[in-house]
């Protein structure tokens, strides 16, 4: 690789040629989360720069304007199942190969982009036979999640095959964009993966819809009469799946503690799925009176609204390898944010977190309770968040990076751009 494709810049003139890409998705494309704010924005921001993207998914999923998705067939014995961190998701790949294969030969793509390692293996198989550049969304440890969500064991055989596997997918793209230098460092140490074809891409963030004051303060008064959140109590606000990996236990918990300690705090945990089971979780806890449990919140029409109720924002997530997009929003709302401490949230929130050890309950109650507690410094920090978010994590310079490297990629590997 080139000098100039190492520093993601683009071959003279070419980056004015529209391209065309296909992004392959192996999942529930759109959900209102994660990974999937991750490809709509990349898809959002490449189409402002003229290229035309088609994204191939899963067939559950909401449409989205003015993006042209792509879906599987849905599965004959269980046409409404909502696919998640699941061994079911090995069968929806065998229903997206094919109509990968299918849509790429009828659109004849200069790009395949795939996200995830299912992506990218499915994709790399289009991509060779089109002869074509692979760029691979890396998300996060496809091992490392297993791991998390239960899936196999560190000891065991399984765990050994899947690791070599994951070492074969990563070796196969001609690009890894990374959502942190976490990431980065991993792909180099653990798989082997050639420095020249790394390129951090951390996540990034809606700035302008994403912003304080997006919502007024007669607007937020009736949203929190609808969520029955009392006035006057301070709100701790999550977004994002609700998991064991993701801590969502231990946001309930935490919600014990203060109020045991005599604390008036409300936490607002948006997202999906487990909802009744996390529900039953706060009654069983005797916090059902200081917790909100919403389910799936919009992420473009009622995102912004509801997180600007919070007064502090939260993430307590337990994986140590995956992105963490969620803070980028909390820190473009301005609003000061209580993470377990990770290197991914410190490279997003640098020396403006607050960090509590990953699992400390008491500790996160406590780090919730000082800035409860301590209103002059939830601003500075919120403030300081803002400012950094608007500096380093907006989507439309992360679009002409990506493009950039597309047709630094082409140049390199003499592809005509039609």
């Amino acid at each position: 690789m080139s000098a100039e494709l190492s520093h993601f810049s683009a071959v003279s003139g070419a980056e004015e040629r529209p391209l065309k890409i296909l992004m392959v998705a192996p999942t529930s494309f759109f959900g209102h989360y994660g990974g999937h704010i991750r490809i709509l924005e990349e898809t959002r921001a490449l189409q402002e720069l003229g290229h035309d993207v088609t994204v191939v998914t899963y067939y559950k999923g909401q449409d989205v304007p003015d993006v042209r998705i792509v879906r599987t067939a849905p599965l004959p014995w269980r046409a409404d199942y909502e696919v998640g961190s699941s061994r079911h998701k090995l069968v929806f790949d065998l229903y997206l190969a094919p109509k990968v294969l299918q849509t790429g030969l009828r659109l004849r793509p200069h790009i395949v982009h795939g996200h995830m390692h299912e992506g990218a293996l499915i994709g790399g198989a289009l991509a060779r036979l089109l002869r074509v550049p692979l760029v691979f969304d890396f998300q996060g440890s496809l091992t490392g999640e297993m791991l998390d969500h239960g899936f196999i064991r560190p000891d065991g055989v399984a765990y050994r095959a899947w690791r070599r596997a994951e070492r074969a997918i990563c070796r196969l793209p001609h690009a890894i964009l990374t959502s942190s230098h976490l990431a980065q460092r991993l792909l180099q140490t653990q798989f082997g993966v050639p420095p020249a074809r790394i390129f951090p891409l951390p996540d990034c963030a809606d700035i302008v819809h994403f912003a304080p004051g997006c919502t007024t303060e007669a607007e937020k008064a009736q949203l929190r009469r609808q969520l029955a959140i009392p006035p006057g109590r301070p709100v701790v606000a999550y977004l994002g799946l609700l998991a064991g990996y993701q801590g969502t236990e231990h946001l309930l918990q935490a919600a014990a503690y203060l109020k045991a300690a005599g604390e008036d705090v409300h936490f607002l945990i948006m997202g999906y799925p487990n909802e009744d089971r996390y529900r039953e979780m706060a009654r069983h806890l005797g916090v059902a009176d200081r917790v909100t449990l919403t389910g799936r919140v919009d992420y473009y029409h009622d995102a912004p609204s509801f997180l600007s109720l919070g007064d502090i924002a939260v993430s307590p997530k337990m994986s140590a390898t995956e992105g963490s997009g969620k803070v980028l929003n909390y820190m473009a709302m301005g609003q000061p944010v209580v993470a377990f401490d990770s290197p991914v949230h410190r490279e997003y929130l640098a020396e403006w977190g607050v960090y509590v050890p990953p699992g400390d309950v008491d500790g996160l109650a406590n780090a919730v309770a000082s800035l409860v507690h301590d209103p002059r410094r939830r601003q500075l920090i919120g403030d300081r968040l803002r400012s950094r978010a608007t500096a380093h994590y907006g989507w439309r310079a992360a679009g002409q990076r990506i493009a950039s490297l597309y047709t630094n990629l082409l140049y390199q590997n003499s592809v005509r751009i039609a």
